[in-house]
């Protein structure tokens, strides 16, 4: 078997514990999930992070794009005040939304006569751990126009200090049960939701699952009787 790879800041020869006991490598956007030095064997480890920057996106957008950022301006009053920028990439729209507007957005692009965004299909969250603007909580929600058969993206940012947004599920029903796991397994506060609990972790768990800081390996793991222990401690065939 090959020698082990120094983990930085541990003497020549150390053993390699799990990966809570190091710190995340976000300033470098290296690794994923607390995993640290050797014995890896997901593939996170040597992961390569690289954060874009999000740039306006000049006009004509082209498609129904124009038509839809152009309703909206003028259905939404504060619409200056609440977008932050709008970008055209791969064929999808996508305005970025100040997160304490995201409600009054929805509200207008469900409800004027010129957007008619009544489908609200998903509700995830994103990640972006070493976010320049130190905002790493993304929300990202797909709407449908089942009118006009179009499609919209709005993503809304949060700090994981202050990771609080208003809800939108009494705009949208079917968000109900996506910010219940949007809030599971990333920690974003949903203001204003009926029933904001856990919705596949148990209630008492400790921590958000996909955030990238936490730990990939260090909780055990029993199916059907078999022990399976966590990445960093399974054996590594290279």
């Amino acid at each position: 078997m090959s020698e082990p790879t120094p983990v930085p800041g541990q003497p020549a020869g150390a053993s390699i514990g799990a990966p809570a006991e190091f710190p995340p490598a976000s300033p470098a956007g290296r690794g994923m999930f607390g995993v640290a030095g050797t014995g890896d064997t997901s593939g996170f480890g040597g992961l390569t992070r690289r954060h874009p920057a999000l740039l306006d996106t000049p006009r004509p957008y082209g498609e129904y794009f124009d038509e839809v950022v152009d309703a909206l301006a003028e259905a939404f009053p504060g619409f200056q005040d609440a977008i932050e920028r709008v970008v055209v990439d791969r064929g999808e729209l996508t305005l970025h939304i100040k997160p304490e507007r995201i409600a009054d957005v929805c509200q207008s692009l469900r409800d004027d006569e010129a957007l008619r965004f009544e489908l609200c299909s998903s509700v995830s969250g994103v990640d972006y751990l070493g976010d320049p603007e130190g905002r790493r909580l993304h929300v990202v929600y797909q709407l449908t126009s089942l009118t006009y058969r179009r499609r919209l993206r709005l993503e809304a940012a949060v700090t994981a200090e202050d990771p609080h947004l208003p809800s939108v599920s009494r705009i949208y029903p079917t968000a109900d049960w996506q910010e219940r796991e949007a809030y599971d397994m990333f920690g974003v506060v949903f203001d204003g939701h009926p029933n904001l609990t856990r919705i596949l972790m148990p209630d008492d768990w400790e921590g958000f699952p996909q955030r990238k800081d936490y730990p990939l390996g260090g909780v055990p793991i029993e199916y059907k009787g078999v022990e399976i222990p966590p990445p960093d401690e399974r054996r590594s065939y290279q």
